[in-house]
């Protein structure tokens, strides 16, 4: 620990600042503003270095946090670099887009705002990239092994890319004309910019990954032929079958399913896709399309990530109103006694897209949708939430109808596309797997939410990792690639 008075005299949380809203809502860029580096350095000085760190235990990949910011308040770039690629592929990823549980687990977080781990650890990938210190890692020797890696998201591109650093032959197959999955398609570019996705698959292409796009397994080939052409193939399809809602009036046209309302915008700000919403004769929109918010009131029931992600995009479509819906209770601004630390807590998060607008409302339940006579969504119905018996039940005398010409499901996902590859799937929905990530087929290893079900990209990250290392064992009877979890380990033990 460099400084073991650091959270004693810098006793405040700092976070880069966002830019201004109205500035933020004219483009599709990241929302933060370039870091100060002596704010960073006051923030990592506050790491106590504990003796039980139990950031380590929060984090699935187990990353060396103290230890990177102890290198960071030293001003030691090239050894903050080095130990967070120990553990972790994709720090530039999870510093975006994980929610970090690490946080949520920080011994200082008992009495004071936790460490920005998350920011540090963006900072450290981010200037190790400008000083030109993540170079590619070319294998000592090639085994003569090949592997077949299905999907392109954090879990594939983890278990791809230690396994051609094990000296393996990865060919990694993508059924999209692009590499990412959800990464690049299902997170707008104001949380996660696409170049960050581009840099990192210019490294594993130096080092001996092969991608193939436009190839769906099951359609463009099957996973028999795989079988047959490589000694291993991993599925890493991730959970992309959305929850669905069986009430009166799903079937009216203006009803989404979130993603089908997030892909085709990121594919527009990609270039790859006309910003002209497209249309049927009825002047309905075509599925598979751009969905325009433009002067729409939009309905977004669901409260998590993915609803956030549906509200600063329609924000930035300039919608007319925005109003997400949750069917529980708001959580409480802070921990309660039922969320002790370090386990994590449930509280109300304000992300930057509930700074941009929008009407944020609890205890909802949907008890319909209403149409006009062209069979366009035009309300829907709701009531307040009561509880009964743990169940949530809309209650009798409360319904009231909420103006929607355009409602997005953000209601999470149920599991992986499972009818083309025939795997066993097991009781959650997810394929079924040991406990040494070997799946219903010879040979097929199964990581990521395929195998977990709808998870976080840490924990994708950290299974495709493992994974790897379950395959590099198949294949040569031992590995030395390290293994952060296993598939049974689903949650923050103490």
């Amino acid at each position: 620990m460099a400084d073991p008075h650091g959270f004693l005299s810098v006793d405040q949380r700092e976070t880069p600042r966002r830019r201004p809203v109205p500035i933020r809502l004219m483009d599709y860029r990241e929302v933060y503003e370039a870091g100060d580096p002596e704010q960073l350095r006051r923030q990592a000085s506050r790491c106590m270095d504990c003796g039980v760190p139990f950031c380590h235990q929060g984090c699935p990949l187990g990353n060396l946090i103290p230890e990177f910011n102890d290198a960071m308040y030293r001003g030691e770039l090239p050894r903050a670099v080095e130990l967070l690629h120990a553990t972790n592929n994709f720090p530039e990823f999870t510093g975006r887009a994980c929610p970090a549980p690490c946080e949520n687990a920080c011994v200082l977080g008992i009495n004071q705002p936790a460490v920005t781990i998350k920011q540090v650890e963006v900072t450290i990938v981010d200037q190790g990239f400008e000083a030109g210190l993540i170079q590619p890692v070319i294998p000592e020797r090639i085994t003569g092994h090949t592997v077949a890696v299905i999907g392109s998201g954090p879990a594939g591109l983890s278990a791809a890319q230690q396994l051609t650093r094990a000296g393996h032959t990865v060919v990694v197959y993508e059924r999209d004309a692009r590499l990412g999955g959800l990464l690049r398609y299902g997170i707008p570019d104001f949380k996660l910019e696409k170049h960050h996705i581009d840099r990192r698959l210019d490294q594993m292409r130096a080092e001996g990954t092969r991608f193939k796009t436009s190839m769906e397994i099951g359609v463009d080939i099957s996973l028999e032929e795989l079988q047959s052409s490589f000694d291993a193939v991993i599925v890493c399809t991730g959970a992309t079958v959305p929850r669905d809602m069986g009430i009166a009036g799903r079937d009216l046209d203006g009803i989404e399913f979130a993603m089908d309302y997030l892909v085709p915008s990121n594919r527009v700000q990609a270039g790859e896709q006309s910003g002209v919403q497209d249309t049927d004769q009825s002047g309905r929109g075509k599925s598979g399309g751009f969905i325009d918010a433009r002067g729409k009131h939009v309905i977004i029931i669901g409260g998590g990530d993915t609803g956030a992600d549906c509200l600063g995009t329609a924000l930035r479509q300039a919608a007319a109103s925005v109003t997400t819906l949750a069917i529980g209770t708001q959580p409480p601004a802070e921990r309660s006694e039922s969320d002790p630390w370090p386990t994590v807590p449930r509280i109300f998060e304000v992300q930057s897209s509930h700074e941009e607008g929008g009407t944020r409302r609890y205890l909802a339940s949907t008890t319909g949708f209403v149409g006009d006579d062209g069979g366009s969504v035009m309300g829907i119905d709701v009531a307040e939430t009561r509880f009964v018996d743990g169940a949530r039940v809309p209650t009798p005398g409360t319904e009231h109808r909420l103006d929607a010409d355009l409602v997005l499901l953000a209601l999470g996902f149920s599991g992986p596309e499972s009818e083309a590859l025939g795997l066993d799937v097991a009781e959650g929905g997810a394929f079924a797997r040991d406990d040494s990530y070997v799946g219903s087929a010879p040979g097929v290893f199964i990581a990521g939410d395929a195998g977990r079900g709808q998870s976080l990209i840490v924990w994708a990250i950290a299974e495709g990792r493992s994974a790897a290392a379950e395959v590099d064992r198949f294949l040569t009877g031992s590995s030395r690639l390290p293994e952060p979890v296993r598939p049974h380990e689903k949650s923050f033990k103490c």
